[in-house]
């Protein structure tokens, strides 16, 4: 029996009534420094007797509890223990036992033994601030704002802190309405307590929330008027004014205030990633280089540092930093995929593969695992790629369907189209419903000549998600290059560019089937859109062959030259230059 089950049966057998120490329902005195022993002196015996432990007032039955929850605990079952705490705590009503039983309950997040041991605690020590604390963050669990903000007003009231911009920060994960409501709330208890700078700054914060910058702004303006220094409104009020557009306003009011309040991590960070937004790459490296000296035990700076250190192509920079990360076992998947990116691009292939493969889990799983299976076959080991993603695939089955598509698009990468239509199929078999990998299988089906099939896909796709835009696109793009059906063709079109209006591919859809029908002018528009958001080969081709059919041959051919720099063996491309000017494509 371990030494804390020990000392109840001790408090049990031993000293009957008295209870234990431990639980006792007084708080322990402050010690008195005269009574403190130096180094070479030892307590009187009396000294001693006086320093000894004095028990709470238990019955036995409440002892008996207290034993068996102990026990239990040690046995691994806590929530035995909960609940024989949960009855000593109201039998006895002793403020300690609710203190302890809710440190149990807390560990557990046990939710609702929470609530009813605090509402016990505020029967026995009703100005209890743990106890209040405990009921607001319960009654947000449970959607009770106005409950949740009484507690935490009366936590003020005490002299405590409310943490009312805590409140107000978790208010972006609230439905709308109920933010409206805390936000009325709020301003209600400013009208009780007027000038509080908490309170201000939370309205402030609220209002950001639900979306009204520039009154968010409006409302700091008197509170930093009258409190220059208070630092987290100095934060809140640079990221209104990117907000509202004022982004050279912002980054100046973050640079000053930085350096005022160099301590202040959390504005640091801010300044850091909006000089990254505005593409101030080298500001942006030495301020996070900056935050990585003062915080040098803060893993999420050292890797903002590492990667825009990369975006800056200081490679050897963001190397070490990354390395250090792996070392010190912080952000390592992030970590092993980026050092895996460095050595990708250095042409260190096998080094690459291998930090590929360290990538264990999160969102760099997938990219790291398919990265690692290109470079693979790349070097003629497709056949081993496989067979790793096969044994993943096994391995892994609630990531299945993930495992299916990485095996496809590896063969289509490949241009092992056969087997790739043989693994579509498979997957589709055990996953109908997968749309990225009937889609996958739909513009396969397409590149082979199968159009129909390839229509079929597409159209099962829009009869379960009919605001899919890229697969309305994608129909009606394949009926306009696959057949005359232009009318059909156009309204799959105008159908996508209803729902994603400034997608590129579906505007370069429009223009093309518009020029199929004859409206050549309309066509251009809508090409020309395509062409400025998107240069890519394929809208090169489309947008120089109207241009050429108009007339505009030497500017056609600007844009066909610009389309061979991004890839000189597109086939669209290198068709349709070929067929319109019966020349050699460069």
């Amino acid at each position: 029996m371990q030494k804390s089950a020990l000392l109840l049966v001790t408090c049990l057998f031993g000293l009957s009534l008295s209870g234990c120490a431990f639980l006792q329902g007084d708080q322990e005195q402050p010690s008195d420094p005269s009574l403190e022993n130096t180094e070479n002196s030892e307590p009187s015996a009396e000294k001693k007797q006086e320093a000894e432990i004095r028990y709470a007032d238990f019955e036995p039955e409440v002892l008996y509890l207290l034993l068996s929850g102990e026990i239990a605990a040690q046995r691994g079952r806590f929530d035995v223990t909960l609940v024989n705490y949960m009855k000593a705590a109201q039998q006895s009503r002793d403020k300690a036992v609710i203190e302890r039983t809710m440190r149990i309950a807390q560990s557990l997040n046990a939710d609702n033994a929470q609530r009813k041991l605090a509402s016990l605690w505020l029967e026995v020590a009703p100005d209890n601030m743990q106890a209040h604390r405990v009921l607001a963050i319960q009654a947000v669990k449970n959607n009770d704002l106005e409950t949740a903000i009484g507690h935490m007003e009366r936590i003020m009231d005490l002299g405590g802190d409310a943490d009312f911009d805590s409140l107000a920060a978790m208010a972006g994960n609230l439905p709308p309405e109920q933010q409206q409501e805390l936000l009325q709330l709020y301003r209600q208890m400013e009208q009780r307590h007027p000038g509080n700078p908490e309170l201000q700054y939370s309205i402030a914060l609220l209002m950001k929330v639900t979306g009204e910058p520039q009154q968010a702004l409006d409302k700091l303006a008197p509170l930093l008027e009258a409190e220059p220094d208070f630092q987290p409104a100095l934060v809140l009020k640079g990221d209104l004014l990117y907000q509202v557009g004022e982004r050279r306003q912002a980054l100046d009011h973050l640079l000053r205030h930085t350096r005022r309040f160099p301590d202040n991590r959390q504005m640091g960070t801010l300044y850091g990633r909006m000089l990254i937004g505005e593409g101030e790459l080298q500001a942006a490296q030495d301020e996070f280089s900056r935050l990585v000296r003062r915080f040098p035990n803060v893993p999420g700076l050292r890797l903002s540092h590492a990667l825009v250190a990369l975006e800056n192509g200081q490679s050897a920079l963001a190397e070490n930093e990354l390395t250090r990360l792996i070392e010190q076992g912080h952000h390592t998947d992030e970590a092993h995929y980026y050092l895996g990116r460095i050595a990708d691009e250095e042409n260190n292939t096998e080094q690459a593969i291998g930090f590929y493969q360290n990538v264990e889990r999160g969102n760099y799983y997938f990219p790291a695992l398919a990265r690692a299976s290109e470079l693979m076959a790349e070097q003629g080991e497709l056949d081993e790629a496989l067979v790793t993603i096969r044994e993943l695939r096994n391995n892994n089955p609630e990531q299945e369907e993930n495992f299916h598509l990485l095996e496809i698009n590896l063969l289509l990468d490949r241009e092992q189209n056969e087997q790739a239509l043989e693994a579509a199929n498979k997957a589709l078999e055990d996953y109908p419903a997968n749309i990225r990998i009937r889609y996958a299988r739909a513009m396969l089906l397409d590149s082979m000549d199968r159009p129909e099939q390839a229509e079929a896909d597409l159209r099962r796709i829009i009869e379960e998600q009919p605001q899919n835009a890229v697969a309305l696109n994608a129909l009606g793009y394949i009926i306009t290059t696959r057949s005359d059906r232009y009318a059909e063709a156009r309204n799959y079109i105008e159908r996508a560019l209803e729902i994603d209006p400034e997608n590129p591919a579906i505007l370069d859809s429009m223009g093309w089937v518009l020029y199929q029908q004859g409206e050549t002018e309309k066509a251009l528009e809508y090409l020309s859109r395509a062409w400025e958001a998107y240069a890519d080969p394929e809208v090169a081709a489309h947008f120089g062959e109207v241009l050429w059919q108009t007339g505009e041959e030497e500017q056609a051919r600007i844009i066909w030259e610009e389309g061979f720099e991004q890839d000189p063996d597109h086939p669209i491309l290198i068709e349709t230059v070929e067929r319109l000017t019966g020349e050699q494509s460069p």
